[in-house]
């Protein structure tokens, strides 16, 4: 990442600082927002094996909230977060891992909607996360998170609504961590890396900026993902749609390696784009067995 970016990524964190003093009742998000704060200051080069294995260990570098990806665009002028808007995805699937994939896009879309300031959709994407975590059997702490997404909406109280977000996914991958689900936690971070990244490349593509263009240059970030993937029980990384998703991952990682003196071109951010837009596709529509 730029120097330039990682400063941003700094103030990010100092704010995060800041609002844990206001905010004690918070603390089990902390530790998530602050390890996803350290990700965009990692180097824009491919992490050397040594580093890489000892950032998988202590989760020094960690996949950052869609919400934190939105925060770091930081685009001039008005972001056109409706028109980032997409159909509604099922809440019958069966796979376990599409689930996870989705739930994690959705969590994402609960972010546009609060940056579109958007209540309805709010109420309506926070109801089918709910479906969604209920199917994978998460506790009744991240079912609760409804009632407080649907107050938060009713009352536009977006600042409240982003935390509350935020604090669903951390409940989420808590839950699971609980019940030892490690390998679902890793997808429901990585659908939620791949649907904000689709909607950011829109976004640069609609009105580009070199600034918010140097945002997608993250080829640690994408080897580190490819590393967790990697990392799952064989089982689950032999399931069709995972390896899928796993192996595209390899070509994204070379799309978002640009030359660190040069923003990537509008052409360059729309391969990104129709990348991990043909991975969303396969993860909301594929019949996973």
């Amino acid at each position: 990442m730029t120097i330039e970016l990682h400063s941003r990524w700094q103030s990010r964190r100092a704010w995060v600082r800041c609002w844990l003093m206001k905010r004690p009742t918070r603390l089990l998000v902390a530790a998530f927002l602050v390890a996803c704060c350290a990700l965009l200051g990692a180097e824009p080069a491919r992490l050397p094996p040594d580093q890489m294995a000892k950032a998988i260990r202590s989760d020094s570098i960690s996949i950052p909230t869609p919400g934190e990806l939105f925060a770091a665009l930081e685009k001039p002028g008005k972001t056109n977060w409706a028109g980032q808007y997409r159909g509604p995805v099922s809440a019958s699937y069966s796979n376990r891992a599409q689930i996870a994939f989705n739930l994690g896009g959705l969590i994402a879309d609960g972010f546009i909607a609060v940056e579109a300031q958007d209540s309805q959709q709010v109420k309506n994407i926070g109801t089918d996360i709910i479906k969604l975590a209920k199917a994978l059997g998460v506790s009744q702490n991240v079912l609760s998170r409804g009632n407080s997404i649907n107050d938060f909406a009713e009352n536009s109280e977006w600042d409240a609504l982003q935390e509350e977000l935020e604090a669903t996914q951390n409940e989420v991958k808590s839950s699971m961590q609980t019940h030892r689900d490690h390998d679902l936690i890793i997808l429901v971070s990585v659908g939620g890396w791949i649907r904000g990244t689709q909607v950011v490349s829109a976004s640069v593509m609609q009105n580009y900026d070199e600034r918010s263009a140097k945002v997608l240059r993250q080829p640690a970030l994408v080897a580190y993902i490819h590393s967790k993937m990697d990392d799952i029980s064989p089982e689950l990384h032999d399931e069709p749609l995972v390896k899928q998703v796993d192996n595209q991952l390899v070509g994204i990682e070379k799309l978002v390696s640009f030359p660190p003196a040069k923003a990537p071109s509008v052409d360059d951010v729309r391969k990104v784009n129709e990348a991990v837009g043909k991975i969303m596709y396969e993860i909301q529509s594929k019949e996973a067995k």
